[in-house]
């Protein structure tokens, strides 16, 4: 018998219970369709987690006071040792390929245009920040040299900020605000930058002169990082070496592990946000997995019951001449149908959802080829596996007992 002949007679078989095919092939749909929405919306937050981390700046490094124990969890911050401003200026001229080098300091604080205010946060930071951020400038220019020593009352506002202070796309630059009852000249607009890759919002910030805000804002000494970027990206890892050697031996400790210090890379970032999205990933996985088992569990078991439903339907087709491997392919065939059309079917779900995800939450997807095909290969692959036992059977039946069976 031609497959083409089988197919017809297996598709002819399905049909008469349409209810029944349709029921045994949902268990894949959901399955299948499970698969697919995982895979698109874990590569869609893949993808934008690196986005956000390269919208850090390029070959950046973070210096951050505290050292680092096991698992990763800085235990001193906040020690008495602190950075300082002359870390960074040490950084700046001991290590060649350390491009560029800036302490900052963060405060939150209300501030005020008129009859309105906005809280956010204000980062005291020397003008080489912008660059180390690759963070451009939409109106206006970056404070000078000449402010960073006066420690001049100037600022840039981000997006967010200006927008609340003075209204969608407005362009405040030469206007005041005041920050703690203190005015502060707006010398230049930042361009937007979005979310960081902890969600925050990067354009919900004011910056100004390092000296500013410490001398004016704060009254410390201390910073509470420093970064650094790094000449290209193959120096990062010499640079992050580089760094610990040298504020290491300032302090009379050498190696990472007594260090009172710790420094992290895009790429150290980047791993962390991963593993948490690749954890995630396989608990959505195992649950697609477990979707798909109990769909191929129903295929056998329904196939089972049309097994027994038509012994004698088979038995006549053995004594006509049909040999066991033709009752195999058939059965094996309308197992393989069931689980094909509910990956088909459940590919279309897992788009939908997917698609329906970004509409309703915005989260971002990314349906790609791949898992296009991974979902219809699982489920053509759930129909050989689920479907061979019953099929067997069925090729192994007695004619003579077939014909007898009532």
């Amino acid at each position: 018998m031609s497959l083409l002949a089988v197919l017809r007679l297996a598709l002819r078989s399905l049909a008469r219970n349409k209810l029944r095919s349709f029921l045994t092939m949902l268990g894949v749909v959901i399955g299948v369709g499970a698969v697919i929405a995982m895979l698109a919306v874990g590569q869609g937050s893949r993808d934008l987690v690196n986005a956000q981390i390269a919208s850090l700046g390029t070959n950046v490094l973070i210096v951050f006071p505290g050292s680092q124990s096991q698992g990763g969890v800085r235990t001193e911050a906040g020690a008495s040792t602190q950075l300082t401003e002359d870390d960074a200026k040490i950084i700046g001229q001991r290590i060649p390929d350390a491009t560029a080098a800036s302490p900052m300091v963060r405060i939150g604080s209300q501030v005020k245009h008129l009859s309105l205010n906005w809280r956010t946060s204000i980062m005291g930071v020397y003008p080489n920040y912008l660059a180390i951020r690759d963070w451009d400038v939409e109106a206006g220019s970056d404070f000078s040299e000449s402010d960073l020593r006066s420690a001049a009352k100037v600022c840039l506002l981000g997006r967010t900020v200006a927008d609340q202070l003075f209204g969608e796309g407005a362009n405040p630059v030469g206007e005041d605000i005041r920050i703690r009852n203190l005015p502060f000249r707006i010398i230049g607009i930042l361009a937007s930058k979005g979310q960081n890759a902890l969600g925050s919002d990067q354009d919900d910030a004011i910056l100004a002169p390092y000296s500013t805000v410490q001398k004016r804002l704060i009254g410390g000494t201390s910073a509470q990082m420093i970064l650094v970027s790094a000449a290209s990206t193959e120096r990062i890892e010499s640079v992050k070496e580089q760094i610990i050697q040298v504020l290491g031996n300032l302090r009379g400790k050498t190696g990472d592990a007594s260090a009172d210090f710790t420094v992290r890379t895009q790429t150290d970032i980047g791993n962390a946000a991963n593993a948490t999205s690749q954890a995630l990933g396989i608990l959505l996985a195992s649950i697609a997995g477990v979707s798909l088992l109990v769909g191929g569990i129903g295929i056998m078991n329904i196939m089972l019951v049309s097994v027994t439903e038509r012994t004698r339907e088979i038995g006549i087709r053995m004594a006509v001449g049909a040999r066991g491997r033709d009752v195999l392919l058939q059965f094996l065939v309308e197992a393989i149908v069931l689980s094909l059309a509910g990956g088909m079917a459940g590919i279309l779900l897992g788009v939908a959802i997917s698609y329906l995800v970004t509409q309703l939450q915005g989260w971002p997807v990314k349906v790609s080829l791949f898992s296009l095909s991974l979902g219809f290969g699982f489920s053509a692959a759930v129909g050989v596996f689920f479907g061979w036992f019953p099929a067997r059977k069925a090729a192994r039946l007695n004619p003579i007992e077939a014909l007898r069976f009532e």
